[in-house]
């Protein structure tokens, strides 16, 4: 799942541990050669558990987060459980009635530790954040590790809902990273960045910062995805290997007796959704050359481009333009001003027609024309009415330009808003609570998206700069088509077994641009890629807590846990893979509780 913080607008070279609340600090772990960090150990039993940090599923439901007992400088122990209760609530369908914690999924008690850290991988300006959980239950005889980079821009934490209750209550170690992304935001007015525990500081104290920007004499806010300068997407695969390698480092300091634990003697599966699924396909491939360092892939939604397919950017800016005048064409009600967004786009050209309604089919005949389906077209409404696209093309543009703060090509920053828009210095209280409620891309956490000064004279202006970096021409057009060139994925070992699940109703990451031409191509090449294709699923899970979406759409994660179920199953039995198959679902409606039936899981 790309991003779900605009959901809010709705509903270092040391060789020893860092002391935290809980912590072991008689530990003396040294830093592996990818880490930039101290290794921090933290516990976690009784009422602050790993899987659901004592909140269970009562907790997790809950409509408002847990609260900091000072609202300026919460505990890091408070950043932690807000933290896991944001990303739960980002990736699952939590809501009564949407079968989680009853037909799938758990939010088992699961007392250990976390070991978390800080690592670079070659050539990066910037650190991505390693965290691993390791449950008291580990089975040291059948030693596992499921590696789960974030979904999104997410944190470290991005993932929990994905492997964590599938893995933990299993006796796995979980290996998370937020691939370089994540929600360390850098405070330009204040000079603060984030320490290793959520914490906010000042560059060049005692503590490494997650993100400190180049200097800059900027306001506002510098994001880690946007500003680093590193195109973190081009290096997915190397995040997740190293989260896995220091898996095995923790491993080895959790249990010295069973020591070493290495590739060889360790199951390491790899599970990712939407970004985190790219990124497991991504990791894949670095295994193509036979070193043997994965055992399986299950990649779900994932965002992923294969040689001649459609990237994101390209897609993302296209829908940005169009998609706002098409819907009607669908029968979906038009959002606010969406007649006169028809209307730019016909004085801009992109659109032809001299009425509404011939404008806005104009704009669906060239959507689908391009790939799009109706089910792409209808669930990507809702990224329409929460300017999601706009989010995802201002942030990626950045990313894959390698562009620093105050660099961007269409002149677009970030800051804390007023109540009119205008850009404003963050306040304390909001500023240390951007660790645990960001979601990576603006806006969100009360972090918005500040856009250049409108030009009279290009009516769609900032849509179409971003656009034309895509299809336009220019340095910095080449520039930004240059970082997307090096996100492109290649061929998985071939003896690989990898699983791939993906709604069919996706409108964020359509199957059309993503996970079909990658599936196709792997297949043909004689990869062990298996395909679900899911009826009446879209992107985001969290959004079927909303009634009309509930009622339409099923969960994804359901089919997640199954494949690793299957997986699981195949690696230790023997069992065969489950055959490529669609999955014919059935609605629940209105109203109505989700029960087995509605899934229809392979059997």
């Amino acid at each position: 799942m790309l991003n779900l913080s605009v959901v809010g607008a709705v509903a270092l070279l040391a060789g020893c541990v860092t002391s935290a609340p809980n912590s072991d600090p008689a530990r003396d772990m040294t830093s592996g050669p990818n880490l930039v960090s101290a290794i921090a150990v933290t516990e976690h039993r009784g009422q602050d558990d790993l899987l659901t940090a004592g909140l269970g599923l009562d907790g997790l439901r809950a409509m408002t987060p847990p609260g900091f007992a000072d609202p300026a400088a919460p505990a890091p122990a408070e950043l932690r459980r807000r933290a896991v209760w944001s990303n739960w609530r980002g990736i699952a369908d939590l809501a009564p009635g949407g079968g989680y914690g009853e037909l799938y999924g758990s939010v088992a008690d699961v007392p250990g530790r976390e070991y978390q850290a800080f690592a670079k991988v070659p050539g990066a300006s910037q650190p991505h954040r390693v965290l691993v959980q390791v449950p008291d239950n580990f089975d040291q005889e059948a030693r596992c590790i499921v590696v789960a980079p974030a979904s999104g821009s997410r944190g470290v934490l991005g993932a929990i809902a994905v492997a964590g209750p599938w893995a933990l209550p299993k006796g796995c170690a979980v290996a998370y990273t937020d691939k370089g992304a994540g929600n360390d935001y850098f405070d330009l007015d204040a000079g603060l960045g984030v320490r290793l525990d959520g914490t906010v500081a000042a560059p060049g104290a005692d503590e490494p910062l997650a993100f400190v920007p180049e200097p800059t004499a900027g306001r506002g806010i510098a994001v880690k995805h946007a500003h680093s300068r590193d195109n973190p997407e081009a290096d997915w695969g190397r995040h997740v290997k190293q989260a896995a390698e220091f898996a095995l480092q923790v491993l080895d300091e959790a249990f010295p007796d069973a020591a070493p634990f290495a590739f060889d003697n360790t199951t390491v599966i790899a599970v990712g959704v939407s970004n985190g699924g790219g990124a497991v396909l991504r990791a894949a491939e670095l295994d193509a050359a036979g070193e043997g360092w994965l055992d399986a892939v299950v990649a779900a939604e994932p965002n992923v481009q294969v040689a001649g397919a459609r990237p994101l950017y390209d897609y993302t800016t296209e829908a940005a333009l169009l998609m706002p005048c098409a819907l009607p064409a669908l029968g979906i009600p038009p959002m606010p001003a969406a007649a006169a967004h028809c209307a730019k786009l016909a004085e801009g050209g992109l659109v032809t027609g001299s009425t509404l309604e011939e404008q806005q089919r104009s704009a669906y005949d060239t959507l689908h024309a391009n790939g799009w389906t109706d089910e792409a077209l209808r669930a990507g409404s809702i990224s329409v009415a929460f300017d999601l696209w706009r989010a995802v093309a201002v942030t990626y543009a950045s990313a894959y330009g390698r562009y620093g703060e105050g660099e961007h090509p269409c002149g677009y920053s970030f800051s804390a808003q007023d109540k009119d828009g205008a850009p404003r210095a963050a306040t304390a209280v909001e500023r240390v609570a951007w660790s645990a409620d960001g979601g990576g891309i603006p806006p969100g956490a009360g972090v918005g998206i500040i856009a250049p000064a409108a030009d009279a004279n290009a009516p769609l202006g900032e849509l179409q700069c971003l656009r034309a970096l895509w299809d336009g021409e220019g340095a910095d057009a080449e520039r930004v088509r240059a970082g997307i060139a090096e996100i492109r994925a290649d061929l998985p070992r071939e003896d690989l077994p990898i699983m791939v699940i993906h709604g069919l109703d996706d409108g964020l990451i359509p199957p059309a641009f993503s996970s079909a031409p990658y599936v196709a191509a792997a297949q043909a090449a004689g990869r062990d890629v298996r395909y679900w294709q899911v009826r009446n699923a879209q992107h985001f899970d969290a959004f079927l807590g909303l009634p009309a979406y509930g009622a339409q759409y099923v969960p994804l994660l359901p089919y997640v846990y199954e494949a690793l179920d299957r997986t699981w199953a195949h690696l230790r039995d023997g069992t065969p893979l489950p055959a490529d198959t669609v999955i014919e679902t059935t609605s629940r409606g209105a109203g109505k509780a989700l029960d087995a039936s509605h899934l229809a899981m392979p059997r």
